[in-house]
C-alpha cells in the first residue's frame, strides 16, 4: 500500500493555506481576530429564546467505561472561539444555522463554514482568508496536542480533545486489534476495535428536566452513534477493506464510504445524511492500523472539501504518534524484562542472616539501568553479600551488569577470597570493552565466626547498624573501580555482631544533584540511627520498614540515577550449636563419626534423628575418605534445621547414579537424596564440602 501523495489541487491549495494575505493575520489591537468585528464580517446575530433562558456549558460525553474527562479538557479556551467559528461551531451556542444540503455548494449562505458554492457574507474575500488562517492555525494545534502524547491512551484522547467540539461534534476512534509493532506482521483477521469515542452535548442550566437538556444536543437525539460491537472484522474485499486501502479521508455521503459506515458501525446506527461525517482512514508507516469517524450534526454547517485535508492531516499525525507509541510500548516492555531477568526474582534465606531488598529505576522514563545486588550462599553456612553498578542507564549497561552479576556468581561458586573475586571481575569488564567501568562491593558472612570479610571496588563504603542504635560508616579501602585494569584489591575483616544490620547500596540512593555522596553518606547513617530508636535498643527495626524507611529519605530532586538497595541482619549461630571434628582418612573414620555425631544428637536432645544422621554421616564420610590425603573435617549445625557439611581435600564432586543388582556400592548418594532434605556438592578451593539438611521437627 503505497503513502498518500497530494494531488496537484491538494498541493495548490496547501500553498494558499500556507501563505494567508495580509488583511487575514490578526492585527494586536484586534482582540479575538477572526472571530470579533471586521470590516466585512456578518452582523451579530440576534440570539433565540432558548439561548437567552440560561448559559449553555459544552460537555464531552465519552463511551462507558473510559476515563471521564477533567475539569481543564471540560473548560475550553475563549481564545478558540474565532477557530470555531472557522469550524463551523456555532457561536456562542446560539440558535441553529439553517442546515445545507451537504453537496457542493450546497452549504446555506451566511454560515460560517460555507464552502466555496455558497455566498461570502458580506461579499468581502478577507472573511475567507481570514477563515483559511483560522483552519490552518487550528490543524497546527491540534496536531501539537496529539504530539504531546506518549502513550496510546494520551495520543488517542489527544485526537478527541482536539477536534470535539472544533471540528466535529462527534468522533469515533478504532484501531487495529492487535496493533502490528514495527515490522512484524499483522495479525489475520483484520480487526477493528472501538478505543474511544467523544460526542458534544450543550447542557442549558436554566433547564432542570434531563429531557429538555437533552432537546439541545447538537446531534440528533434518535441518532446513536454507538457501533454495535466494539470488534469490527474487515472483510477482505468489502466496502471498508476497500476505503480503508485508499488512505484518503471521504466523505461520508458517497456510496462506498456508506457501505464502509455500515460495515463499521452496524446497519442499524445511521449517520446524518450530506457532508456531514468523514471517514479517515489511519495510516501508520507501513500499514493501515485504524480508521477515525467525524461527525458533525445537523445545527452547523456540513465539512467543506478543505475539511478532508485537515482530517487527512490529523489522520496522519495520529497514525504516526501511534506508531511511535507502540514501538516505545514495545522498547519499555522489553527493557522491563531484561531489568527483571538481571535481578534476581527472590532472596536466598541461608543460616544465620535475613535478607531483604530494594530497587528503584532513575526514572519511569528511563527504566534500565546497570546497578545489581546479589545474595550466594556459600560452603559452611556463608552467604556472599554482593552490590555493584555499570555506568549508564541504557540497555548495553544492562546488558554489562548482566554479564558482571553472572561471573560474580561463577566464582563466588569457587569459594575465592573476595579480593580475588573483584580482580577477576576487572578482567572481564576490560575483555568486554575499554569503557566498561563498574564499581562494586563485594562481602563474605559467616555467622559461625560472626565475622564479615569486605573487599570494595571504587564503591561507597556500608553501613553498620548496630542493636543498640549506632550506625557507623565501615571504614573499607576504596579501590578503583571495576574495568580500570592493573589495581590490586585489598580486602579487610571485620566483626558482624548477633543484631547488627548492614546495608549495602548504589551511589544514586547518597549522591544527586543537590549533594555530594559524603554528604548522602552522612545523612543515610543519620537516618538509620534515628529509625533504630524508634525500636527501641533491644529490638532491630524490621528489615522491610528498614528499606522503605531508607527510599523515604529521597527528596524530589534526589533521583538522578537508579538505586540498588541491600539489607542484612545478622543473626548468627551460637557456639553451643555447632559441632566440629577433623577426622584422619582411614577406615575407622565412618565408625568414629557415627560416635560423634551421636553424641552431639544427644546433647541437642534431638535423639530422634540419630538413626537418619548415622547413616547418612556414614556414607558421606566414607566416600570422603576414599579419595582424601589429608584429615577430613565434620560439622555439624543445628538452627531450624540440623546440617551436616564433610569437607575433604579432593576436587571432583560426587555424582548420584543408578546402581545395578550387582554392584557392591553406588548406593550411598542414593540414600541421602532419599532420606535428606536437602543435599548438595560445592567445590572450593582446597578441595570441596558434602551437605545435606534435615528437619528437626517432624
Amino acid at each position: 500500500m503505497t503513502e498518500h501523495q497530494p494531488t496537484s489541487h491538494e498541493s495548490r491549495h496547501q500553498e494558499q493555506l500556507a501563505r494567508p494575505p495580509e488583511a487575514a493575520r490578526p492585527r494586536p489591537d484586534e482582540p479575538g481576530a477572526g472571530a470579533a468585528a471586521h470590516s466585512g464580517a456578518p452582523a451579530p446575530q440576534v440570539a433565540s429564546p432558548a439561548a437567552r433562558r440560561g448559559k449553555a456549558r459544552a460537555v464531552t460525553a465519552s463511551v462507558p467505561g473510559q476515563p471521564e474527562p477533567g475539569p481543564r479538557d471540560l473548560t475550553r479556551d475563549l481564545g478558540a472561539a474565532a477557530t470555531a467559528s472557522a469550524m463551523g461551531v456555532p457561536p456562542g451556542r446560539g440558535p441553529a444555522q439553517p442546515p445545507g444540503d451537504g453537496g457542493p455548494g450546497g452549504p446555506s449562505s451566511g454560515a460560517p463554514g460555507a464552502g466555496s458554492g455558497g455566498e461570502v457574507p458580506g461579499g468581502d474575500g478577507a472573511a475567507v482568508a481570514r477563515r483559511e488562517g483560522d483552519r490552518l492555525r487550528f490543524v497546527g494545534a491540534a496536531t501539537r496536542r496529539i504530539a504531546r502524547g506518549i502513550d496510546l491512551d494520551e495520543i488517542v484522547l489527544g485526537l478527541c480533545r482536539a477536534t470535539v467540539p472544533t471540528f466535529s461534534d462527534a468522533i469515533l476512534v478504532h484501531l487495529r486489534d492487535p496493533l502490528p509493532v514495527g515490522d512484524e506482521r499483522p495479525a489475520s483477521p483484520f480487526v477493528l476495535r472501538l478505543r474511544r469515542t467523544d460526542r458534544l452535548r450543550l447542557v442549558d442550566d436554566s433547564l432542570q428536566e434531563p429531557e429538555a437538556a437533552d432537546a439541545l444536543s447538537l446531534l440528533n437525539a434518535q441518532t446513536d452513534l454507538t457501533p454495535a460491537a466494539e470488534l469490527c472484522e474487515v472483510r477482505t474485499g468489502g466496502a471498508l477493506a476497500e476505503v480503508l486501502r485508499g488512505v484518503r479521508p471521504v466523505f461520508g455521503d458517497s456510496v462506498p464510504a456508506r457501505l464502509a459506515l455500515a460495515e463499521l458501525l452496524g446497519p442499524d446506527r445511521p449517520v446524518p445524511a450530506g457532508h456531514r461525517t468523514i471517514l479517515a482512514p489511519l495510516r501508520g508507516r507501513r500499514r493501515v492500523i485504524g480508521a477515525a469517524v467525524f461527525v458533525r450534526g445537523l445545527e452547523r454547517p456540513a465539512f467543506e472539501a478543505n475539511d478532508l485535508l485537515v482530517a487527512a492531516q490529523l489522520a496522519t499525525h495520529t497514525a504516526l504518534g501511534i506508531d511511535k507509541a507502540v514501538l516505545y510500548g514495545r522498547e519499555a516492555y522489553i527493557a522491563d524484562e531484561l531489568q527483571r531477568t538481571m535481578l534476581p526474582d527472590s532472596l536466598p534465606q541461608p543460616t544465620g542472616v535475613r535478607l531483604a531488598s530494594r530497587y528503584l529505576p532513575a526514572a519511569e522514563t528511563a527504566r534500565v539501568g546497570g546497578d545489581w545486588y546479589d545474595a550466594i550462599p556459600l560452603p559452611g553456612s556463608r552467604v556472599a553479600l554482593v552490590v555493584g553498578a555499570v555506568m549508564g542507564h541504557s540497555m548495553t549497561s544492562a546488558a554489562i551488569m548482566g554479564q558482571l552479576r553472572t561471573t560474580a556468581q561463577t566464582l563466588a561458586g569457587l569459594d575465592l577470597p573476595p579480593q580475588e573475586v573483584l580482580h577477576h571481575l576487572d578482567e572481564q569488564a576490560q575483555r568486554l570493552g575499554t569503557d566498561r567501568m563498574a564499581t562494586c562491593l563485594y562481602a563474605v558472612y559467616d555467622p559461625v565466626a560472626h565475622r564479615i570479610t569486605i573487599a570494595n571496588a571504587g564503591h561507597p563504603p556500608p553501613v553498620l547498624l548496630h542493636l543498640g542504635g549506632r550506625a557507623e560508616v565501615l571504614r573499607v579501602p576504596p579501590g578503583a573501580p571495576i574495568g580500570v585494569g592493573g589495581v590490586d584489591f585489598e580486602a579487610v575483616e571485620l566483626d558482624a555482631p548477633a543484631g547488627a544490620t548492614l546495608l549495602l547500596y548504589t551511589d544514586g540512593l547518597v549522591e544527586s544533584r543537590l549533594r555530594d555522596v559524603w554528604t548522602g553518606i552522612e545523612q543515610l547513617r543519620e537516618r538509620l540511627a534515628a529509625t533504630a530508636q524508634l525500636t527501641g535498643p533491644d529490638h532491630p527495626p524490621p528489615l522491610e520498614a528498614l528499606c522503605d524507611d531508607v527510599l523515604d529519605m529521597l527528596g524530589p530532586g534526589d533521583r538522578d540515577d537508579d538505586i540498588a538497595l541491600l539489607a542484612a541482619r545478622f543473626d548468627g549461630i551460637a557456639p553451643s550449636d555447632v559441632a566440629y571434628w577433623f577426622l584422619d582418612p582411614e577406615d575407622s573414620a565412618p565408625g568414629r563419626a557415627r560416635r560423634l555425631a551421636r553424641r552431639a544428637l544427644d546433647r541437642w536432645g534431638l535423639e530422634e534423628l540419630t538413626d537418619s544422621v548415622e547413616l547418612l554421616v556414614s556414607e558421606v564420610v566414607t566416600n570422603a575418605v576414599r579419595y582424601a590425603e589429608r584429615p577430613v573435617t565434620l560439622r555439624l549445625l543445628r538452627t531450624d534445621v540440623l546440617r551436616c557439611e564433610v569437607g575433604d581435600d579432593s576436587p571432583q564432586l560426587p555424582r548420584q547414579r543408578r546402581a545395578r543388582d550387582t554392584d557392591e556400592g553406588g548406593r550411598g548418594l542414593f540414600l541421602v537424596n532419599r532420606l535428606a532434605r536437602r543435599w548438595g556438592a560445592t567445590r572450593l578451593s582446597g578441595g570441596k564440602v558434602v551437605w545435606f539438611e534435615l528437619p528437626t521437627r517432624p
